[in-house]
C-alpha cells in the first residue's frame, strides 16, 4: 500500500490540476458573488495583467496532463509545488474561515505524498557540497 499511495496522489493531483487549471483557463466557472474583498482585489491585479491569469492556468492545465500520463512527473511536481503553496497561502489570508482551507490543505498533503515518491530524484538537492 504503501508503495501504491505516491501513485494515487499523483494521479489525484494530476486530476485536480487539469481538470481546474483547464476549467480557469477556459473560464468555465464564474467567480462566486460573495467573494471577499481582499481577493476581489488579488484577482483583479492578477487579471490585470493580461498574461498571468492564463500562464498560471496553462501550466496547472499542462502539470496535471503529465501527472495524470506519467510523463517527467518529478518534475511536474516542482513546477507544482509553489502554485500549491500559493493557493494554500491564498485562501488562508485572503478567504475567512477554516472550511476554505479544507481543499488547499488536501491538496498539500496529495503533493507531498505524490512527491515522496520520487524522493530518490529529489535527494540529491537537498545534500550540502
Amino acid at each position: 500500500m504503501m508503495k501504491l499511495a505516491p501513485k494515487i496522489a499523483r494521479i489525484l493531483l494530476g486530476l485536480v490540476f487539469f481538470v481546474f487549471g483547464g476549467a480557469g483557463l477556459l473560464n468555465l466557472f464564474p467567480p462566486p458573488p460573495d467573494m471577499p474583498q481582499a481577493l476581489q482585489t488579488f484577482m483583479n491585479g492578477i487579471m490585470s495583467t493580461g498574461y498571468f491569469f492564463p500562464v498560471l492556468k496553462g501550466t496547472e492545465t499542462l502539470c496535471g496532463l503529465m501527472l495524470l500520463v506519467n510523463i517527467a512527473p518529478a518534475i511536474a511536481l516542482v513546477i507544482l509545488a509553489p502554485i500549491t503553496v500559493q493557493i494554500l497561502l491564498l485562501h488562508g489570508f485572503l478567504t475567512p474561515g477554516i472550511q476554505n482551507l479544507v481543499v488547499p490543505i488536501l491538496v498539500l498533503v496529495l503533493h507531498l505524498v505524490a512527491a515522496k515518491g520520487y524522493w530518490s530524484v529529489y535527494r540529491p538537492l537537498f545534500k550540502a557540497k
